[in-house]
């Protein structure tokens, strides 16, 4: 610091000149306000404002970020839902032609409803590889990459890698649901000795636990005639294991059996002691005991099969239960009109009655002839219900198998493990129970992300520091599949207009429209696109919110950084005539002598 020197009698001048000094400025900083309509150049020229306009210059700073984000996110929801809209109108498109054809002259319209499937499905596939900017919108956080295959490797896979598409794995399903004899019995084992007819489900705890029919119930209206003697099954208990030790994160897929008599799956995650949860069971200390936590963690659910990537090599062995089944005796009660009737279940929860009447002649379907001899009677009995199994065979568990086939296919996934079902054979081609580890036999058609529990969060959209609204979206979700299964079993499946194709094309109408349209409560598309709706009047709300925020922070900032061009320039005129003044006094007072004041 220095310290001007003193001299005595100088001290009004001295006061005088830093006057002057100030003055000039104050003219000079009121010039700058007016020719750049702000206080001042620098945050310390603010005097005590700087700290209010620090803050707000950082909120608005975030709230462009906000505002950005929210334009950016707006645009991805808008894609994902007109993707997800035109998925639900295809869906719908087929559901309706499927109600159309079923009845009245909409019939004739059966034999080209497989190849308005297919453009269907193939529509369905353009809109979930749906991209903007180069960028994927509904494969979750997988964005680089198209997220499922075209609709000719769907179908019919990739042959030169030995991947099979979901027209081989239906087949190879209806294969093993109808079984390879004739008639097609559903697996169920028919034999008749003497005046009886017996049918029961299969000896092998692996076969009657997955395919074909299973024996519900049967009763007659004249027991006198038609004596019914049914044996309730029990399912068989299943001993997991695994081959070798699992590790954290590795997958176990359990098919399990509903209470409906449908099938499910239960994916279950390895986890090192101590840090899984739901969906987890622990590792043990060996492959053993890690065998031993992984049915326990299955406790109360009806096991039927597991299969895993080749390590660890999750296999569950069948064995023990029993095989439902019935005995009809014929007696010499029996009369014209009398009936029996079986009810079948099939592996989706459904079920099937197949009535039997004995009438004079049998020619009839649905009915028996009354021979000479309750042996001959029940013979008859015997070839009408083969009749029945196998018509019902063709018809319903045929659209059964291939519905759940389907389903099976599009579950697939590329994690380890997660391959779509297959199905194991002996060495005469009969279906024994699914493969423990069917990696390498098919397309996993979806490529996109399927690590994440929530599909909406794998993209978010941050609109305030303590909100983010969800947008994500992945084609691999259950009522995308839904919809894709019901167009690719329509798309692989050929229907006449003939009345006698009616019942096989209503057991598969039926089982189609489910998948196309699900019941109230269910999971559907429809839902999806309300879900991103909402997202998008979320995200609107919050950005009309911060643009209007923004603006009254900006209010603040211009009440503190800018200045009144016309009040400054009232000031710059007074301090002018100020300083003028000023210079003339001082101008006068410097030519002042003894002799001017004498």
């Amino acid at each position: 610091m220095t310290i001007a020197p003193f001299a005595a009698g100088t001290a009004a001048a001295d006061l005088n000149t830093r006057r002057l000094v100030d003055m000039k400025a104050t003219l000079g900083t009121l010039s700058n306000q007016i020719a750049s309509g702000r206080t001042a150049d620098t945050y310390g020229g603010l005097g005590s404002g700087r700290t209010q306009s620090l803050a707000a210059h950082a909120q608005i700073s975030a709230l462009d970020g906000y505002i950005a984000a929210a334009g950016t996110g707006t645009t991805r929801v808008a894609l994902a839902s007109a993707s997800v809209q035109q998925v639900a109108t295809l869906s719908s498109a087929a559901w309706s032609s499927l109600v159309s054809a079923r009845t009245g002259t909409g019939t004739s319209s059966r034999s080209t409803l497989q190849q308005g499937a297919s453009g269907q499905l193939g529509g369905a596939l353009d809109a979930l590889n749906q991209s903007t900017g180069g960028q994927y919108v509904l494969g979750g956080r997988v964005t680089d990459r198209a997220p499922v295959e075209s609709i000719d490797r769907i179908l019919d896979g990739d042959p030169a890698a030995g991947l099979d598409g979901v027209r081989s794995v239906i087949a190879e399903r209806q294969s093993a649901d109808l079984g390879l004899g004739t008639p097609k019995t559903g697996r169920l084992d028919l034999a008749g000795v003497g005046a009886g007819v017996s049918l029961s489900e299969s000896a092998s705890p692996d076969v009657r636990a997955n395919f074909g029919f299973t024996l519900a119930h049967a009763v007659s209206s004249n027991p006198a005639g038609l004596a019914v003697a049914v044996q309730a099954g029990t399912p068989p208990d299943a001993t997991l294991s695994f081959a070798s030790q699992p590790k954290d994160g590795d997958i176990v897929r359990v098919t399990v059996q509903n209470a409906d008599g449908s099938q499910g799956f239960v994916d279950v995650t390895a986890r090192t002691a101590g840090t899984g949860g739901e969906g987890s069971f622990a590792i043990g200390a060996d492959a053993e005991a890690s065998a031993r936590n992984l049915a326990a963690a299955l406790a109360g659910k009806t096991v039927l099969g597991v299969q895993s990537a080749g390590a660890p090599g999750a296999t569950a062995v069948l064995a023990g239960g029993t095989p439902a089944s019935m005995t009809v005796t014929v007696g010499t009660g029996l009369a014209a009109g009398d009936s029996v009737q079986v009810t079948v279940g099939l592996r989706d929860g459904t079920s099937k009655t197949l009535s039997l009447k004995a009438a004079a002649d049998g020619g009839t379907a649905g009915t028996f002839a009354i021979g000479a001899s309750p042996a001959e009677t029940a013979a008859n009995l015997r070839a009408a219900l083969a009749t029945a199994l196998d018509t019902t065979a063709a018809t319903d568990l045929a659209a059964s198998s291939a519905t759940r086939a389907a389903s099976d296919f599009f579950a697939g996934s590329s994690s380890p493990g997660l391959s779509p079902r297959r199905v194991a054979t002996d060495a005469a081609s009969n279906a024994t129970g699914y493969v423990a580890d069917p990696s390498g036999r098919t397309l996993i058609w979806y490529k996109g992300d399927d690590t994440s529990a929530d599909p909406r969060r794998t993209a978010t959209v941050p609109v305030s520091r303590d909100q983010s609204v969800a947008i994500g979206v992945q084609a691999n979700e259950a009522p995308f599949r839904a919809v894709l299964s019901g167009l690719a079993v329509l798309a692989t499946t050929p229907f006449d207009a003939t009345d006698a194709d009616g019942t096989r094309f209503d057991a598969y109408s039926s089982r189609i429209q489910t998948l196309l349209k699900p019941g109230d409560g269910q999971p559907s598309v429809q839902g999806v696109a309300a879900e991103l709706s909402l997202a998008s009047a979320q995200i609107a709300t919050q950005k009309d919110q911060n643009t209007a925020t923004k603006a009254m922070l900006q209010k603040t900032v211009d009440g503190v950084e800018t200045v009144s061009t016309e009040e400054a320039a009232a000031k710059l005129l007074t301090l002018q005539n100020q300083l003028q003044a000023s210079y003339q006094t001082t101008s006068m007072l410097s030519k002042l002598s003894l002799t001017n004041y004498m």
